[in-house]
């Protein structure tokens, strides 16, 4: 059975008690460990989950459940504040520390009822699209080790390892998306800076929602780029996206840069209708490197909405073509500053060098940071150098604008919605990935998803299909800033067209038994 018409979904199962929440949980965790491979986790909190979901069958027994996260196992990326359990960004500078308080989403969650397994993995600092980077080591996409990957992959000469056949999860959420995509949590925070939450959920063909910035809450995410950086949402499908989104969505008094009104929650129609709908496609978006086979998707997904009436346009975005470069400016600018804050003195890692506090500095960023970070804090020290400001930042700052204007001109135009790529192509060999270095990856993955970060506008993947060699493709919907309402009914709309294949995971074949099926529905909406 697809997954998407399961007549049995988690939360109804928790409501009729065929499921209490701690058999959930401990399913869960036991799914966690049997997929330990995939190295999606860096930390378990198996005790606090269990008292948590004991606390939320209390609630349901009484028959008073907080609402529909009550009891739903969930994951969290390792870059945002957890009291009480470890949060290190993949880093040595944060190896070791837990933080005093949570991020507002953690605690929005925890305050619906939902359990919370562990913190997921990522690229350190959350810098780079593969997950390949932390000092945790790298995440393994769950598809690789499906029916569907191993039916069409060539079986490699016995010399050779099929250890090395394993594919890349995308990054940087890659441990929050591998977790969702291998049933082992409901769904997982990630963050997208540039991309992060959507480029993971392509690769391991899940749903990815980056919503408007400062919809949702940025305090205590440990910032990378605070203009651009939102809290993303990975899911199995369309609907339940819109039930978190519903949950961490609205102002924020300790962060300044989130909306001021109040945000009400919205339920997606069950039969949504695309015919008075203009979908744009942009042509800049054809961009080099880009697969035949996403462009063949592509186009046969515009023809599905001419198809069903809506009105279907090439736009132009002209300077699409300088988003990347001064993404990097921008992105390593704001990187420098905020990693400033790692000095050794209040938290994390401190060097034992101490012949001086300049040494013991240096020393403690030396051996705290890995090179991917050094290196973005060292682009970004020289791009705000006093000489290079105008030239560099500022220059920049104003290309930024421009892009964001191309936005505005587009759905200004009448335009509801943008229908785009998500990645390149689909999900690479780990072995293949790590011949380039992390700056080239990231400037060629980041390409189609970086604009809406700099322009702020909300962005979704949508799986679509499997490529040729069994891996997902997904699509990419932009919508108009704060429109998640109408950006989620399309996605959805597009997702029961698609009716993407449930991941046939061989390595868990013991789970399978009846409760675990259910829980593939993986709706709790």
């Amino acid at each position: 059975p697809e997954r998407r018409n399961w007549p049995f979904q988690v939360s109804a199962a928790l409501k009729e008690r065929h499921v209490t929440p701690t058999e959930l949980c401990q399913r869960c965790l036991a799914l966690i460990k049997s997929t330990k491979f995939l190295n999606a986790y860096i930390t378990v909190a198996e005790e606090t989950a269990l008292k948590q979901a004991e606390e939320s069958e209390k609630r349901y027994k009484r028959g008073q459940p907080l609402g529909v996260l009550d009891g739903i196992p969930v994951a969290v990326k390792d870059n945002f504040n957890t009291a009480g359990i470890e949060t290190t960004c993949a880093s040595n500078m944060l190896k070791g520390y837990i933080s005093p308080y949570n991020a507002t989403v953690v605690q929005k969650l925890l305050d619906q009822g939902a359990v919370l397994l562990g913190k997921t993995n990522l690229d350190e600092f959350a810098m780079g699209s593969g997950s390949t980077d932390g000092v945790f080591g790298p995440v393994r996409n769950p598809w690789s080790y499906s029916r569907q990957y191993k039916e069409k992959s060539v079986p490699k000469s016995d010399s050779e390892d099929e250890e090395s056949d394993w594919v890349i999860t995308g990054g940087s959420s890659g441990g929050s998306a591998a977790a969702v995509s291998s049933f082992t949590c409901f769904a997982a925070l990630g963050s997208d800076t540039g991309g992060s939450t959507r480029n993971p959920a392509a690769h391991c063909g899940v749903v990815g929602l980056k919503p408007t910035y400062g919809l949702i809450s940025r305090h205590g995410l440990i910032p990378l780029v605070n203009s651009m950086d939102v809290p993303g949402i990975l899911t199995r499908c369309v609907d339940d996206a819109a039930v978190v989104l519903g949950s961490l969505a609205g102002h924020d008094p300790k962060d300044s840069t989130t909306i001021q009104d109040n945000f009400k929650p919205f339920e997606l129609p069950s039969l949504p209708d695309v015919s008075k709908l203009s979908i744009g496609i942009p042509k800049e978006y054809h961009a080099p490197g880009l697969s035949s086979e996403i462009l063949a998707l592509w186009s046969k997904a515009a023809d599905l909405f001419k198809n069903a009436g809506a009105k279907v346009t090439e736009v132009s975005l002209p300077h699409t073509r300088y988003s990347i470069v001064c993404y990097h400016v921008l992105c390593t600018a704001e990187v420098a500053s905020n990693m400033a804050r790692f000095d050794g003195l209040e938290y994390g890692h401190r060097s034992d060098m101490n012949k001086s506090t300049e040494s013991m500095y240096a020393a403690t960023r030396r051996e705290g940071f890995n090179d991917v970070v050094r290196g973005r804090i060292l682009s970004g020290n020289y791009f705000l150098l006093k000489q290079n400001y105008e030239n560099y930042f500022v220059k920049a700052q104003k290309v930024r604008r421009l892009i964001a204007n191309d936005f505005l001109k587009v759905f200004g135009s009448g335009v509801d919605i943008l229908l785009t790529p998500t990645t390149l192509t689909d999900a690479v060999p780990y072995m293949e990935f790590i011949k380039e270095d992390n700056r080239t990856r990231s400037a060629q993955d980041d390409i189609l998803t970086q604009a809406a970060n700099m322009a702020g506008l909300p962005a979704i993947n949508v799986p679509t299909a499997l490529s040729q060699r069994g891996l997902p493709v997904g699509l990419q919907f932009i919508g108009r800033s704060f429109q998640e309402k109408q950006l989620l009914t399309v996605a959805k709309w597009f997702e029961k067209q698609v009716k993407f294949p449930m991941i046939q995971l061989e390595e868990v074949k013991g789970h399978n038994d009846n409760v675990f099926q259910h829980q593939k529905s993986a709706s709790f909406s």
